[in-house]
């Protein structure tokens, strides 16, 4: 069950079908004016603007386009897309109903990861009976020349799918890997065709703005990161699950809320996201401080920081698709140096070295696979150099 900081879980609190009844009743200029105009931002963790990429995609000119909603919730520590889909799977196909007719498309792919398979019997059931319903295929709720559908993709157990571009290419049965930029998927996506990929909470935030108003969404969180974020959090607090806070939050404040006030640091945004010193709690989540796609792990006292790191970059090397050079040699050299820091045998020249690659990977890979990948040892190393140093350097 999905807990909120402050009040009743927003999802819980929006009636079904409203937001599409809404959006209907609107031009769908109007409708993406009302997006654009809630600032919302995507909450995968990229953080591009919603209204912006659907307004591209509806000015795009093809006979077809596409909305995929991006349910391949890979990143380590990350699992709220999960207990989304369970407990509010209408509100996700929702928004993607609203998405299609806001870019006039008629078709809609769920990407599903593949280690959740057990949920896709469950979300089959809600889709048959949004088709029951009305709500689904043709002419939607009764909007003459509205004809819009979902299916569901299982993905291919891939991190590198999670990355709008390679989640394209498996979708068309290719193997998992970026495509290169320009052009972009607005223009040129699935089949070629215009297409619109959110992450699965954002498109449940769509159908909420719909009911609520983009006015009320903007009056939570910050000037530039509005609204709420759900977050999973994991690791050494008394009270791990998913929350909902606003965006702007402290993490000394969302501490508090889970029961992680001891901890020594809190890595954010995942095994690619950054880790926060105990110095730094009264920092903000949010996209102008520490940006996020909901994951927190919290890291008590007795944590071995270097471990932490090297679990992430085993993970890193597993999961590179190995396409660019940055990436493909470059994690496995941060692996080693860890290791060497692990035995007492890296010198503190050679810890620079590594350091320096980490920051090339970051603006010479091809993804955002490798150009976060270094993140969480760039910051473990500049915030606990010490803990590092007392193994022999």
């Amino acid at each position: 069950m999905i807990s909120s900081h402050t009040e009743p879980l927003t999802f819980s609190t929006i009636a079904p079908d409203a937001g599409l009844k809404t959006a209907l009743s609107m031009k769908r200029a109007d409708l993406i004016a009302e997006i654009t105009n809630s600032q919302l931002k995507g909450r995968g963790g990229a953080g591009f603007p919603t209204g912006v990429k659907w307004n591209l995609a509806a000015a795009a000119q093809a006979d077809r386009k596409f909305v995929v909603c991006n349910a391949d919730e890979g990143e380590p520590g990350t699992f709220k897309d999960r207990v989304i889909l369970t407990e509010h799977a209408d509100l996700v196909f929702e928004g993607m109903t609203i998405g299609g007719y806001a870019i006039g498309a008629k078709e809609g792919i769920v990407y599903l990861r593949a280690e959740y398979t057990y949920l896709r019997k469950h979300l089959e059931q809600v889709l048959a009976d949004r088709r029951a319903k009305g709500l689904l295929g043709k002419n939607v709720c009764g909007h003459d020349g509205f004809d819009f559908d979902i299916h569901i993709h299982m993905g291919a157990g891939a991190y590198i799918c999670g990355e709008e571009t390679a989640l394209i290419e498996s979708l068309e049965g290719h193997r998992g890997e970026p495509r290169n930029r320009p052009p972009f998927p607005v223009d040129t996506g699935f089949l070629g065709r215009p297409t619109i990929v959110n992450n699965v909470e954002t498109f449940a935030w769509v159908t909420a703005i719909l009911v609520k108003g983009s006015q009320w969404f903007k009056s939570h969180g910050t000037a530039r990161s509005t609204g709420f974020k759900i977050f999973s959090v994991s690791g050494d607090c008394d009270k791990p699950g998913i929350y909902e806070f606003p965006m702007g939050i402290t993490v000394s404040t969302l501490l508090e809320a889970v029961g992680g006030l001891g901890a020594k640091a809190v890595q954010i945004g995942g095994a690619s996201g950054h880790c926060v010193p105990a110095a730094e709690f009264e920092r903000t989540i949010a996209y102008e401080d520490v940006a996020t796609g909901g994951s927190i792990m919290v890291f008590g006292p007795d944590r071995d920081m270097l471990h932490v790191a090297r679990n992430f970059l085993e993970f890193f090397v597993e999961e590179s698709c190995g396409q660019c050079t940055p990436c493909r040699d470059g994690n496995p050299k941060i692996l080693e140096c860890i290791e060497m820091l692990d035995h007492g045998v890296c010198s503190s020249k050679y810890l620079q070295e590594i350091c320096e690659l980490g920051e090339t990977m970051q603006v010479s890979s091809k993804c955002g696979l490798g150009q976060s990948s270094p993140n969480a040892f760039l910051s473990i190393v500049k915030h606990f150099r010490n803990e590092l140093m007392g193994r022999g350097l």
